[in-house]
């Protein structure tokens, strides 16, 4: 007599049951042998190997978990062989297969009821692991985003290993031989989406097989983006392979003959699977949409700033990938996200944005004109694999164009490569959405650039010249203004009603808006000479409570359409801005890496802004100049630091970095310098004092040094990372995480700095907001003995001297100021008066223009948006200095470079890129910490994991005892 197949509907509450029982025989039996121990202790040990050892957690130096996860799908497929192999090849050995077979119940209640110990013993293993995300999250900052997603990742794709080797298990009645070919099958599906299958094939082959490998679709979800397609695959892959299991059992159980039906309905929902499986996949693949982005910030996401400049759009833009079929094995795992992120692109513009890909070898035309046009040509790589190397060209790059204007994007520009060693090479996108996002801005700029100038400002602007009656002003002077007047009147023009002129006269009233404008800018009579009649003849634009003075240079009409031209400018959201830089001239006389040189930080800046070095030694500033940029300035005399303090009256934001003092490093030596700045002085006047000290902090960056090996030998030459608190790590409470300069910073390194102190009194008045501070460790040293101290070999610590507490290192002062030169001759002037007294007599007209080209358009105090953003080192961005820092954290650094690109954005309200700039991959580091820490840290997870098996053991034992106490019970009840 045939077994029943079916269950009435009546029994479904005793299926489920069913379900529970077989699941909890299963997991009991798992726990009665070692092999449930030796399973989760194998996992342990191969994870914190991994994490510890193989990855060099503490060396790589990034506040993550990815680590854990970079080996688990390899991992994955031996350790859940090992747990299925007996499940049913076990039952078919013993004989108790057939006692299943025969019994009135559906057999996938087995098959689910195995499936769910299974992932029992996974989820316990998992639980296991989860001290290590805790204890980076108390070591440093932890983004718990990927550590969610990557758990599910391991999660789902253990069921789906689990599933494959319960399908294999159901065929073989050896356990060696179910080990062997599920290995193998799990395999299989790992390598079709692995590197070593994919690069023989061209992109679009590689795509497909990625596609359908649980590896590449592993690496997707461990990023931190849960994707629905993702997901769906591996619970079809479940699905299929459970169906499978159950229809090998169903096969068994008719063997004879019986029930057709059951058999041939079974075969139906098996193919289904398969089919639906296979066409569900395919067809989620076109969807691009159906995703979670988990990470904070949403690093993989679009973000609303970039969706705000997409809405600006008001013709077509086309971003076009030029990616080849065949290229470097590091870069073909970034085509796919590249190409995800660049279709988020185009739903995200909303019809406004094309996308499209070319592969530049099949199509010789877009690649003629990608050459000829675009300025891209193919980048040779070398490629080699196990039977020969080999040159392969291949293009990786992005072009964003804009009606006639477009931006290119390299293989450079685009990725970030972190170095564990010669050969562990981790190549990644470095932040693509900024980088794609910051061409946009520049094209879209660059073309509206080309309109009206009116375009692109939002309110209406307020021309006001304040300016004496005509019987006041010298004749040049009335010359001047009727040029004004022709200027202005053209501007307002096209303005078509955005700008509003009003010319005063200062006197009139008793000289009450003179006494306003004094009180309010500072603006003083002017004189033509010694004795002449005071007069006054300012330019003043403004929109809101943003005021700008226009210079009026040599009182040329071209000279006031550019000075113009430049204010409007200044409130318009469509124009690249431009950045004053001051630095030192490179000093190439130690070689080409010798002197101050701030190429890193210039290349930064200068892909989103325009950056013109200025000469201050006229005395002014540019007036085409958005910020002022002082880069570890030298001995600025009088007229250069007026162009300063004038730059600022005029409601100006000036950057410095600056400190008494500046290393000079070479290959064997370092030393540290007093230097002269010239800012002291005016520096103390508005408030801000940089101390003559440096700043030491037990929490420090490394500092590499190399060092010469004898082995065997020979001179290995190696880099020692050397604890250097000169080089203060300022993270967590040291940077401002409410001021959008330091928000979204990990850290920053300030190297050789010296502390700040604000005067109270003298910045009375003025919103003080400081951005950098030092641990509550630190002290201070006048010492200029700074080389790392090295005894024997080895490394001597530096203690703390005198008192410790924090130090502030960055800082904003923004409100009014009161002009240096306030009360005092303009240096320019004093100048000119010399040069008269020692020149001859010339004719009256001549001295009349050499007065006026002289005039003293002194303002001597700034109106509310005037800022001084300060840090208080000469050195920390410094190419050498930005080099050894990138040394010592094993990738590019870039925190300190970004602070200051973000503090010329919030200095410009231009938040945009700002909001999105730190969102790279490599910004989250480990604090600095001693190496007896680490090993703490390590041994921790180790006892964290002995302990975890301990409690495992321990429930098992409690749980056995409750199942005796109750059979006793029901032996005594009878």
């Amino acid at each position: 007599m045939q077994p029943e197949a079916t269950v009435q509907s009546g029994n479904r509450k005793s299926g489920g049951a069913l379900i529970r029982r077989v699941a909890g025989k299963e997991i009991t039996l798992f726990f009665a042998s070692p092999v449930a121990y030796l399973f989760l202790a194998c996992f342990a040990a191969v994870s914190l190997f991994v994490f510890f050892w193989g990855e060099s957690f503490f060396a790589r130096n990034i506040s993550d978990v990815r680590p854990l996860f970079e080996w688990m799908p390899l991992l994955l497929i031996f350790l859940c062989s090992t747990l299925t192999m007996r499940l049913w090849s076990e039952e078919r050995r013993s004989g108790t297969l057939e006692h299943v077979l025969t019994m009135p119940v559906p057999l996938w209640h087995f098959v689910a009821g195995k499936f769910l110990a299974c992932l029992a013993l996974l989820g316990i293993a998992l639980a296991i692991t989860l001290p290590l995300p805790v204890t980076v999250a108390i070591i440093g900052d932890l983004d718990w985003g990927p550590v969610v997603a990557g758990y599910l990742a391991t999660f789902l794709l253990g069921a789906a290993y689990l599933s494959i080797g319960l399908f294999v298990s159901a065929q073989a009645s050896n356990q060696i031989v179910s080990l062997i070919v599920a290995c193998a099958l799990c395999g299989v599906f790992y390598l079709l989406g692995a590197p070593v299958l994919t690069d023989l094939f061209g992109s679009g082959a590689a795509d497909w097989l990625r596609a359908l490998g649980t590896g590449s679709r592993f690496d997707a979800i461990t990023r931190g983006v849960i994707d629905l397609r993702d997901l769906y695959y591996y619970l079809s892959l479940v699905a299929v392979f459970l169906a499978l299991n159950t229809l090998v059992l169903e096969r068994e159980r008719w063997a004879a003959g019986g029930d057709a039906a059951n058999r041939n309905r079974w075969r139906a929902i098996t193919a289904l699977l398969v089919a639906n499986a296979l066409g569900a996949n395919l067809w989620l693949g076109q969807i691009h949409g159906l995703r979670l982005d988990v990470t904070e910030g949403r690093l993989y996401s679009i973000s609303p700033a970039t969706r705000s400049y997409l809405a600006q759009l008001e013709e077509p833009l086309l971003i076009r990938g030029y990616f080849s079929a065949k290229t470097h094995p590091l870069l073909a795992p970034l085509v796919p996200q590249l190409r995800d992120l660049l279709r988020e692109y185009q739903v995200a513009g909303d019809g406004r944005v094309r996308v499209e890909f070319v592969d530049p070898v099949k199509e010789p035309e877009l690649e003629q004109e990608a050459n000829q046009k675009y300025g891209i040509e193919p980048v040779p790589f070398q490629v080699a694999d196990r039977y020969q190397a080999s040159i392969v060209s291949s293009y990786f790059d992005v072009l964003v164009q804009y009606g006639d204007e477009h931006e290119v994007l390299g293989f450079r520009d685009l990725i970030e490569i972190k170095a564990g060693s010669e050969t562990d090479v981790d190549v990644r996108l470095r932040n693509p959405e900024h980088d794609l996002t910051r061409a946009i801005k520049k094209v879209l700029q660059s073309y509206q650039a080309g309109g009206n100038l009116f375009d692109t400002v939002k309110g209406e602007l307020q021309f006001t010249a304040y300016v004496s009656a005509d019987e006041r002003l010298p004749q040049q002077l009335q010359d001047f203004k009727q040029a004004v007047n022709e200027v202005v009147g053209d501007l307002q023009q096209q303005a078509g009603g955005r700008l509003s002129v009003t010319f005063i006269e200062p006197e009139e009233n008793g000289g009450e808006v003179a006494q306003r404008i004094a009180a309010d800018y500072g603006f003083q009579p002017m004189a033509a000479g010694l004795f002449g009649e005071p007069f006054y003849f300012y330019l003043t634009l403004a929109k809101g409570d943003q005021v700008v003075q226009i210079p009026l240079d040599d009182l040329k009409k071209d000279s006031l359409e550019r000075n113009l031209e430049a204010g409007i400018k200044r409130f318009a959201s469509g124009f690249t801005k431009t950045v004053a830089l001051v630095a030192p001239e490179p000093d190439f006389s130690h070689g080409f890496s010798g002197g101050q040189r701030f190429s890193q930080l210039e290349t930064l800046l200068g892909a989103e802004l325009n950056i013109e070095r200025e000469d201050l030694s006229d005395g002014r500033v540019s007036g085409e100049a958005d910020i002022l940029l002082l880069l570890s300035p030298r001995n600025l005399d009088q007229k250069q630091l007026y162009a300063v303090d004038q730059f600022l009256m005029q409601g100006g934001t000036v950057i410095a970095a600056t400190s008494p003092y500046s290393a000079e490093l070479s290959n064997r030596n370092l030393t540290l310098a007093t230097v002269n700045s010239g800012l002291e002085d005016w520096l103390k006047h508005m408030g801000l004092e940089v101390e003559h000290k440096l700043v030491l902090d037990p929490q420090n960056s490394a500092f590499p040094v190399p060092v010469t090996r004898n082995i065997g030998g020979f001179q290995l030459q190696e880099l020692r990372m050397l604890d250097y608190p000169y080089f203060i790590d300022a993270r967590g409470d040291g940077l401002n995480s409410d001021n959008p300069i330091t928000a979204n910073l990990p850290q920053v390194t300030m190297s050789w700095a010296s502390p700040i102190r604000v005067d109270g009194e003298k910045s009375a008045g003025r919103k003080i907001t400081e951005l950098l501070k030092s641990s509550d460790g630190a002290w201070l040293s006048t010492s200029t003995n700074v080389m790392p101290r090295l005894v024997n070999g080895a490394v001597s610590p530096f203690t703390p001297e005198g008192e410790t507490g924090t130090q502030l290192l960055g800082v904003i002062s923004a409100g009014r100021f009161d002009s240096y030169f306030a009360g005092k001759q303009p240096p320019m002037l004093a100048e000119k008066l010399a040069e008269k007294e020692e020149a001859q007599e010339g004719d009256s007209e001549g001295e009349s223009v050499a007065e006026l080209e002289s005039l003293p358009t002194q303002i001597n105090r700034s109106p509310e948006s005037a800022r001084i953003i300060l840090f208080s080192s000469n050195d920390f961005l410094r190419d050498q200095v930005v080099r050894m820092t990138s040394s010592a954290v094993g990738s590019e650094y870039l925190n300190s470079l970004q602070m200051i690109a973000n503090s010329v954005d919030w200095a410009l309200e231009d938040a945009g890129l700002l909001s999105i700039r730190s969102r790279g991959h490599f910004n989250r580091t480990l604090p600095p910490m001693e190496h007896g820490t680490q090993m703490f840290w390590e041994y921790l997870n180790y006892i964290c994991a002995l302990l975890a098996l301990g409690l495992v053991a321990l429930i098992q034992q409690l749980r056995k005892r409750a199942r005796q106490n109750k059979y006793r019970e029901l032996l005594g009840a009878e």
